[in-house]
């Protein structure tokens, strides 16, 4: 007797590989349910989130999830459950920087955060959300480049003080 193989439409192949192909650009992949989100609603998010070269597409969940398997991305399918978008972005600063917005975006629209896969690790719902909330790399670093020059421009001003009155 012979084997029993499902044939797969062309097109559904093709659609996978095309998800597929554009995910495996990113590494930052923040899914969330836009379910009562207008086109309106998700093409400002879309504008709003393009300067930071990330995307926001609508997917569909055993396409997405089949393109996920592909490219060794494993325990996401939990967030393919009901409508279903994906953020993508490159890049730590990036994700977080794009993960700011998403969740300023949030507050006004019912879309809903369900979790995110960035840099290799798995972020539920709660950890995305705080994750969105720490300072970028760049932000870190400028802090600690005025916390390193503050006690060394009080020590100058100090010193023309000096400066100044033996001058008086």
């Amino acid at each position: 007797m012979a084997k029993y193989e499902t044939k797969k439409a062309q097109y559904k192949v093709d659609a996978v590989n095309e998800m597929k192909t554009e995910f495996s650009n990113y590494d930052g992949y923040v899914f969330a349910d836009y379910r009562g989100m207008s086109v309106d609603q998700i093409t400002e998010l879309r504008t709003k989130l393009r300067p930071q070269e990330a995307s926001f597409r609508v997917v569909k969940n055993r396409f997405a999830k089949i393109a996920m398997d592909e490219l060794k991305v494993e325990g996401v399918d939990e967030h393919f459950v009901g409508p279903t978008a994906v953020m993508l972005t490159k890049g730590e600063d990036a994700s977080s920087l794009a993960t700011k917005i998403l969740y300023d975006y949030v507050k006004n629209t019912p879309l809903e955060v369900k979790g995110a896969y960035i840099n290799g690790q798995l972020f539920g719902k709660d950890e995305i959300e705080a994750y969105s909330k720490l300072p970028t790399r760049l932000e870190l670093i400028s802090m600690v480049m005025g916390t390193l020059k503050a006690p060394l421009s009080k020590f100058v001003r100090t010193l023309q003080a000096i400066v100044d009155s033996k001058e008086n």
